[in-house]
């Protein structure tokens, strides 16, 4: 949709794009970060991404995390032992995928920077995306803004409009992949995207459920998870202010706007389709003159 009315309908989904990721981070706080250390451990996640906006910074929250939890939430940890997890996997077979996982991974960007194809710098993105995220599908956003928007490859706007309304679309977040594919070449780029993003998931849990068992069972291990759980709140928030903040609150009318879905989603449960909706056509209404 063009013109106005259509330009004030994906305002309106950058707003809600706010309210959704300020949710999530409502939501994963009060489950992950339940305590002043871990709440610490999640603000200090925030200011490493703030302080460097890119995967670089996000894997450097990880292991922040990781290590922060390992030293201060062994106490927390101590947990009754979980029953042996049978998985019909096996090890060599777990082996091949973690290696074709760390293959891909490493080889990809070299590939991308060889060879002048956009079909391979755009899977290698992706499949970076998909492989470096840890802790739910929101906290991918940043990942995928520094992946397409930053080349270039997707406007600003419609990454953001595009963020919105897939809250209104069933199933996990990673299919927003698809969606950026499409816009940039086609059904085919959509089907790439989406492959690329899911792929490295895969591959990590199948080289990974053969060996969970006896890793879960460690104090240090349960106590680091913890650690990155908290940090990766942090990931989210900083998130939430760049770039879902910074590009989507305008005024007071946007911040009213994403207030009144904020409301809607946490206080009210209202389902996030509904959400979704309401803004776009309150964006027409309001925006598109």
């Amino acid at each position: 949709m063009t013109g106005p009315l259509g330009a004030g309908m994906f305002h309106g989904l950058q707003v809600v794009a706010v309210a959704v990721v300020a949710q999530a981070v409502w939501s994963m706080a009060r489950t992950l970060c339940p305590d002043r250390t871990r709440a610490t451990i999640a603000v200090g996640g925030t200011l490493i991404v703030i302080a460097a906006p890119t995967a670089i910074g996000q894997i450097v929250a990880i292991l922040m995390g990781a290590a922060a939890g390992a030293w201060l939430c062994r106490e927390a940890s101590v947990v009754a032992a979980a029953e042996r997890l049978s998985v019909p996997v096996p090890r060599a077979l777990a082996v091949a995928a973690l290696a074709l996982f760390a293959l891909l991974l490493i080889g990809l960007p070299i590939a991308a920077a060889v060879l002048p194809v956009p079909a391979i710098a755009v899977a290698e993105a992706f499949y970076r995306a998909g492989a470096l995220v840890f802790g739910g599908g929101h906290v991918v956003l940043p990942l995928l803004h520094a992946s397409v928007v930053e080349p270039g490859w997707v406007s600003e706007d419609a990454f953001l409009s595009g963020y919105g309304a897939a809250q209104a679309v069933p199933g996990p977040l990673f299919t927003f992949a698809a969606y950026l594919g499409a816009i940039m070449t086609g059904w085919v780029g959509a089907g790439l995207c989406l492959v690329a993003i899911f792929l490295p998931g895969l591959l990590l849990v199948v080289g990974v459920l053969p060996f969970w068992a006896s890793l879960g069972r460690g104090a240090l291990m349960r106590a680091s998870l913890r650690g990155v759980n908290a940090a990766v709140v942090g990931v989210l928030l900083g998130a939430l202010y760049d770039p879902v903040w910074t590009k989507g609150i305008g005024g007071p009318a946007d911040f009213a706007l994403a207030l009144v879905a904020f409301a809607l989603l946490v206080i009210w449960k209202a389902p996030p389709w509904l959400v979704v909706l309401v803004n776009a056509a309150v964006g027409a209404a309001a925006f598109g003159r």
